[in-house]
């Protein structure tokens, strides 16, 4: 296969395995951020960690598919990203294992509930947020050393401290706008989700969250739309990012109005869409490149400069078309198995 194509569809599916990943873990960071908001005693907690207890593990081999792929096959990517935001990465990680961890002590440390809860919830809130900045981060450029794309943070002196300078780098504002658009895309798929598998009071619930997370949405978005025209070059100009943005405009339509009429799985679906219009706008405005640079005359890590070998792309393009229907079909089996309410039986 041509190697110009090889590395187009590198992208397209690095891009699919991330979108993937937004989806489905998006819901159950969007529920465990929004417990407090969601859940009224122990009960109404244990509904919701039962809601998302089956698939929440399976959801999460999408992110380690992504980065696999990534650093497979464009290793200056994965060099660049996961060293230049070391600390942001760390506290991911760490909120991921206690997470993790919390689900598992809540169901067995009775008299520590509430502590698990909180850990939890703040397990879920921080990975919901620091992705978004991160992605921001990527598209807004960094500081690429010119020899070897390392990022440099050398526009950065605030504390003189260079790990913490160059984290502190990352939460610009348009950034964290960013931040703040895709955590409020993980909240309305945590929102919907808790519509899809809760009845009764705790329904009419999360169908009100739903609503107001929404008006949030709407108003980021048009933040984060306007601020793009002055922080993005040649923003309006990437004719992709326009159609993904009409996509994410009629999804997010679709999405109030399901709301409003507690059309729950409707409402999930149009926040999944919503979600992947936001995917199709970054997309569409990074492509062909995949780590902006703005230091003045740097280079920007492309699929072109950054890329496996042909034979490389090649074997992994292989073993990726066995392997992601193999995944596919089981995230399709799972919640097949496990769908309808979440009911406590005991």
């Amino acid at each position: 296969m041509d190697y110009s194509l090889l590395q187009v569809l590198w992208f397209i599916l690095v891009g699919v395995l991330l979108i993937g990943y937004a989806i489905l873990d998006g819901f159950d960071l969007g529920i465990g951020a929004l417990m407090p908001f969601l859940a009224n005693g122990e009960k109404e907690q244990r509904i919701l960690l039962n809601a998302v207890g089956p698939v929440w593990d399976g959801n999460e081999v999408w992110l380690l598919t992504g980065g696999g792929a990534i650093f497979a096959a464009f290793p200056h990517v994965y060099a660049t990203i996961f060293s230049g935001f070391y600390i942001a990465l760390m506290l991911v990680l760490l909120a991921l294992i206690f997470r993790a961890a919390s689900m598992e002590f809540y169901a067995h440390d009775e008299p520590n509930r509430k502590i698990w809860s909180f850990a939890f919830s703040l397990g879920s809130f921080l990975p919901a947020l620091l992705f978004g900045v991160a992605l921001g981060n990527v598209i807004t450029g960094l500081p690429l050393d010119a020899t070897n794309w390392e990022y440099s943070g050398k526009t950065i002196g605030l504390l003189g401290i260079p790990a913490l300078d160059r984290f502190i780098y990352l939460l610009r504002p348009f950034p964290l706008v960013i931040g703040l658009v895709g955590l409020a895309a993980i909240l309305s798929q945590g929102a919907t989700y808790a519509m899809l598998k809760t009845e009764g009071s705790m329904k009419d619930k999360a169908q009100s969250v739903a609503g107001k997370i929404w008006i949030a949405y709407v108003a980021l978005l048009a933040v984060a739309a306007v601020l793009a025209q002055f922080c993005l070059e040649n923003a309006s100009g990437k004719v992709l990012s326009w159609v993904a943005l009409v996509i994410t405009i009629g999804a997010l339509v679709a999405l109030k109005l399901f709301i409003s009429k507690g059309s729950e799985l409707s409402a999930f679906l149009a926040s999944s869409v919503a979600f992947l219009g936001l995917w199709g706008m970054v997309g569409g405005y990074l492509f062909p490149n995949l780590v902006i640079n703005n230091l003045k005359g740097g280079e920007n890590i492309t699929i072109v400069n950054a890329s496996s070998s042909q034979l490389t792309l090649t074997v992994m393009l292989i073993i990726a078309l066995i392997g992601v229907p193999i995944m596919l079909g089981y995230t399709i089996y799972a919640y097949r198995i496990f769908k309808g309410k979440t009911i406590l039986t005991d």
